[in-house]
């Protein structure tokens, strides 16, 4: 079924985004789109947090501090998947689930490389409406998929993208909103359109109990006000099974870590550190 609306949790990852640049982690990271990407009412809380003004009703301080601990995993994840990206070089780079990334504009490395995002229909109207405060050159190709009905090769190849030639394909909060069998058959779709010389940069989530049990007692707090109510976890993968998955379609993984092992790294707290065990970054190269 198409999405209608949306993602809450794209602007919620994009408030994370906008609290860390100029605070966290100096000189690795930085997003200076994520504010403009943002809804005055969403810049609000995103100065609530950068004050350390929490608000005092139930709903707003949970987002409050769902806003807080974000951005502290949202930087060690960005790092690690920004840092890939740099270090591969590809002529042509694919976001699977774009949300409101912002690489396309923020990332010199990608200056003059074409830059496709793929998302819900929905999601995408959004960005471009968003979007239109960033710099007109440097924009993404965007190519709207409904991941339950449309084919992920018709799309980019309607939308320019040389199958004959590497990419770089960023997977970024993604996975776990799908079910194994969807993220078996995007895998499926990416290794299609591969060229040999090609990366899949993958971020999921390991197996974990607390990590759900966590998610519906916040979200219950939270009631209407919950990004995850429409948006629930649906798959977690062990390292090896995500490397065997990835090995299936002809991806060798060069590197899995979990994003606690890039945070510590960085000159900023660690944030929620179960929360950065759980969550990995896999980078894989095709043979």
């Amino acid at each position: 079924m198409a999405e209608q609306t949306a993602s809450r949790t794209a602007v919620l990852v994009c408030q994370g985004r906008a609290v860390a640049d100029g605070r966290y982690a100096v000189g690795r990271f930085a997003d200076p789109t994520a504010r403009k990407l943002l809804r005055a009412d969403e810049r609000e809380q995103v100065r609530q947090v950068g004050a350390d003004e929490p608000p005092k009703e139930l709903g707003g301080r949970m987002a409050y501090e769902m806003i807080k601990a974000g951005a502290l995993l949202i930087v060690a994840r960005t790092v690690a998947i920004d840092d890939a990206v740099v270090a591969h070089e590809g002529p042509q780079v694919v976001i699977l689930g774009a949300g409101l990334d912002g690489r396309a504009w923020r990332m010199d490395a990608l200056a003059g490389v074409p830059v496709f995002e793929v998302d819900q229909p929905a999601s995408q109207r959004d960005k471009r409406d968003r979007a239109e405060a960033l710099p007109a050159g440097r924009a993404p190709r965007y190519v709207p998929v409904d991941f339950g009905e449309d084919d992920l090769g018709e799309a980019l190849e309607a939308a320019g993208h040389d199958a004959r030639t590497p990419t770089t394909w960023v997977w970024e909060g993604v996975v776990p909103y799908l079910t194994r069998d969807e993220v078996t058959a995007t895998v499926a779709g990416v290794a299609e359109r591969s060229a040999p010389g090609s990366r899949l940069i993958v971020n999921y989530q390991a197996p974990s109990v607390t990590g759900v049990i966590a998610r519906r007692l916040i979200g219950g707090a939270m009631r209407r006000a919950n990004p995850w109510a429409a948006e629930p976890w649906r798959s977690a993968w062990s390292a090896s099974g995500m490397s065997g998955l990835l090995a299936r379609y002809g991806f060798v993984v060069r590197d899995d870590h979990d994003l606690l092992a890039t945070a510590v790294t960085l000159d900023a707290p660690t944030g929620p550190r179960t929360s950065q065990r759980n969550a990995r970054v896999a980078v894989a190269d095709k043979a």
